[in-house]
């Protein structure tokens, strides 16, 4: 999936779309990526002369990574949010101009709970890794 149809199963529009592409692979995992340009809104005060992306918003990129999994289980009436981030570890620093991979899949569902274990890597390194829990609810 392009941004395009990515903006079809998220709500998140800019400056909160925060995926480039996503697919879910052969395997069932999924795979999503997310060009770092260097004018994003957080990175203008984190840090000024030296920017690196918050590891909040690498776990926010996770979960719209991650988001291709549920489509699904997603509608007009629907949202996804964050119910829990557990055992994340931060190992690098991601900057502009780097592209970070997003891979993961679901360990466990109970709905109207799921649970993912995802990686983020930037060249093939592991930068960021953990577990995510996320709830589908009511839009309104």
């Amino acid at each position: 999936m392009n941004r395009e149809e990515i903006m079809k199963v998220l709500p998140h529009r800019d400056p909160m779309l925060l995926v480039d592409e996503a697919f879910v692979r052969e395997d069932g995992s999924f795979e999503g990526r997310y060009h770092v340009k260097g004018d994003e809104f957080f990175l203008k005060g984190h840090f000024p002369g030296n920017p690196i992306v918050p590891g909040v918003m690498l776990c926010e990129m996770m979960a719209q990574s991650s988001a291709v999994l549920f489509q699904e289980d997603m509608g007009e009436n629907k949202l996804f949010v964050y119910v829990g981030i557990n055992n994340v570890k931060f190992r690098e620093s991601v900057r502009p101009d780097q592209t970070v991979v997003f891979t993961g899949s679901v360990t466990r569902v109970k709905k109207p709970f799921y649970f993912i274990h995802g990686l983020a890597c930037v060249n093939g390194k592991r930068f960021m890794e953990g577990d995510f829990s996320f709830a589908c609810v009511d839009a309104k």
